[in-house]
């Protein structure tokens, strides 16, 4: 080391960085990310996607510049072209308009969104009507109403939505959830719904899935000490948003989302010791590196891996990919 850097090592402030465990991808999104790579590799470029397979800007643009083509409805592929469906789930009609088209689809759907579909069509055939926790205009909302009649799904979003909600007739009701939403969020609405349903049954599993909780709780058990939490996301990726506001709950001083460090102002960083880092479930480990990076050539940083839960689940591609 030379004696400039040592000096600017030494006039560097001291900077203790929290990595929370887990971060980043989950099994679905890696998954889903890999049947586009696959699909492309095996069938040539194009490949439709409909919607973005995951919300995370970088991992769109990779994969637009692999031969990804990112359309919003079928009506803009080709019938000669691959498409696949994203993580996020699709209304019934979209696949019964692929195969009336003959068209070729890959169905990206995260096996833990189809676990709530598959829970919806048997208390629809139960006769129960299913209130559903979740935000309007999410693509996963969008793709679970859609694979009933309409009518039969209630979406409530709030506390509020769901003291105002009326049950159709007398009939049974059932509920599910959006499986990235916050887990606290969640507990409250489901709460105010027993309360004042108490018949309501509960799912077989959690709907919430397992590497959305996973990384809330990771984040509760660092906010409190942390002065500033970062967390990597897109501001269109649910999951990402929600660790922030876990965050602020947990005790954070403050919380920001960022799409990568190029978005961190330092500014934020002016009297914090104890800095949080984490990521949503859409965001690849490179950007957490990165940011990481970043903060080292600033700061004399002193990095520590919380301990966590780790995850070992993977889901198999489709068949079409593998044989």
């Amino acid at each position: 080391m030379t004696p400039t850097a040592s000096i600017l090592s030494h006039d560097r402030r001291r900077l203790t960085v929290r990595l929370a465990t887990p971060r980043g991808f989950c099994a679905g999104v890696d998954r889903a990310i890999q049947i586009v790579e696959r699909a492309i590799e095996k069938f040539g470029a194009p490949v439709y996607v409909r919607h973005e397979i995951v919300h995370n800007r970088h991992v769109v643009e990779r994969l637009k510049a692999m031969g990804a083509v990112f359309v919003k409805e079928l009506d803009d592929c080709p019938d000669d072209r691959p498409v696949v469906f994203s993580a996020h789930g699709v209304p019934k009609s979209v696949p019964a308009t692929a195969r009336a088209r003959e068209m070729m689809f890959l169905d990206a759907t995260c096996p833990l969104v189809s676990k709530v579909h598959v829970e919806a069509e048997r208390h629809h055939a139960a006769g129960r009507h299913i209130i559903l926790i979740g935000h309007a205009g999410h693509p996963e909302v969008i793709g679970t109403l859609g694979q009933l009649p309409s009518g039969a799904i209630s979406l409530v979003e709030t506390v509020e939505d769901a003291e105002g909600f009326r049950r159709p007739g007398d009939a049974p009701l059932a509920y599910a959830t959006q499986t990235t939403l916050s887990v606290d969020d969640t507990a409250e609405i489901l709460a105010t719904l027993k309360r004042r349903f108490p018949e309501l049954p509960d799912p077989h599993k959690e709907d919430i899935c397992y590497a959305t909780t996973n990384r809330q709780d990771a984040v509760k058990r660092l906010a409190a000490d942390c002065d500033l939490v970062l967390v990597v996301g897109s501001a269109n990726s649910s999951n990402s948003v929600r660790l922030v506001e876990v965050a602020l709950r947990a005790g954070a001083r403050d919380a920001r989302l960022v799409d990568d460090a190029a978005q961190v102002d330092w500014a934020w960083l002016d009297g914090v010791s104890t800095l949080g880092i984490t990521a949503g479930a859409s965001a690849p480990e490179q950007l957490i590196e990165a940011l990481i990076d970043a903060v080292r050539a600033r700061f004399d940083a002193h990095v520590v891996e919380d301990d966590g839960e780790r995850e070992t689940v993977t889901f198999k591609l489709p068949r079409e990919l593998t044989a």
